[in-house]
């Protein structure tokens, strides 16, 4: 396999092109060997795209759908989406599309150099290239969805938008200067959750922007649920909080000015099973009989979204604070 982030390396991170080429050449996951021996079947694409739609389409149609179909599927499962890749459509569990409208009237992403944490295959960096990021670079550890992006990159080369094998603690220290920083579907997952806010901003240049999308209590203010097991059957989810307790981690984290940009429930519509990802869902994990609950007893999910300014006073504050 050709590392597929030369390119990045000509970026202002080389290092994280170096350490996710080395994951890649040093795999521990015992499916790559089957993975990759898919990748290697697909057809190179010439560079053909249409990236400003709720599906993007990368490559052209195959001559052979039903094999390609068979490989894709290979890749399962497949969650972030919807795609069109080499004349296939697929039909992913988030209608992520959805997501990405309730932001992007909110961002101007033109020219801008992104990282994504937690990007999952990297479908969020193609709508935000339609939309005129100069660069996205995407992390997350999750080795299939990086091969989903591979397969992408193969059907379609030369985009600049690129998913790392990596995570949040993987990145080095001097990792800086983004204009804006994604964090989407991530804070509950840490155990520490001002910590995370406090890296995203050193993440970020100053006069950049987080994008913040999280779980949160509706309309339990001042509450923070701590779920003793699972929540909505999803492990590690340390805390969702009111948005007042919310607003309070901002400012622990040296984070002033946040704009609430939109609450939503999240429904059976827009997170479902589907052929390309069949296992359990959302509606498996909501009460049969109160679907305003989780299967554990939890309020249902809701999902808010901010746009948090990071400007020099924050880091002083941040720094001067610790």
């Amino acid at each position: 396999m050709r590392n597929p982030y030369r390119k990045l390396l000509d970026s202002s991170w080389p290092r994280l092109a170096e350490l996710s080429w080395r994951r890649l050449e040093n795999p521990s996951h015992g499916d790559l060997p089957k993975w990759l021996e898919i990748i290697d079947a697909l057809d190179e694409g010439d560079g053909y795209c249409r990236l400003d739609r709720a599906a993007p389409v990368l490559g052209r149609p195959a001559a052979d759908l039903p094999a390609l179909r068979r490989r894709l599927l290979g890749l399962h499962p497949w969650r972030k989406g919807p795609l069109e890749l080499g004349g296939i459509g697929i039909d992913t569990e988030w209608r992520s599309d959805w997501k990405w409208e309730r932001l992007r009237p909110h961002l101007d992403v033109r020219g801008q150099r992104v990282l994504d944490v937690g990007c999952g295959n990297g479908y969020f960096g193609l709508r935000m290239l339609a939309c005129g990021a100069e660069l996205v670079v995407g992390i997350d550890p999750t080795m299939v969805f990086v091969m989903q992006w591979l397969a992408m990159q193969k059907l379609c080369p030369g985009l600049n938008n690129f998913v790392l094998p990596l995570g949040i603690e993987d990145l080095p220290p001097a990792t800086t200067g983004f204009d804006s920083v994604f964090s989407m579907g991530v804070l509950y997952h840490r155990r520490d959750p001002v910590e995370h806010l406090e890296r995203l901003k050193s993440l970020a240049r100053p006069g950049g922007v987080i994008v913040l999308e999280t779980l949160v209590l509706e309309g339990r203010e001042r509450q923070v649920l701590k779920p003793p097991g699972r929540y909505a059957r999803m492990r590690n989810v340390h805390a969702v909080p009111g948005l007042a307790v919310l607003q309070d981690w901002l400012e622990k984290a040296g984070l002033t000015g946040a704009a609430l940009i939109d609450v939503s429930k999240t429904t059976t519509d827009e997170q479902r099973s589907t052929d390309w990802m069949t296992f359990e869902s959302l509606r498996e994990c909501l009460d049969a009989k109160n679907p305003a609950l989780t299967v554990e007893g939890h309020p249902a999910p809701t999902r808010a979204m901010l746009l948090i300014p990071v400007d020099q006073q924050d880091r002083i504050r941040a720094t001067s604070g610790n």
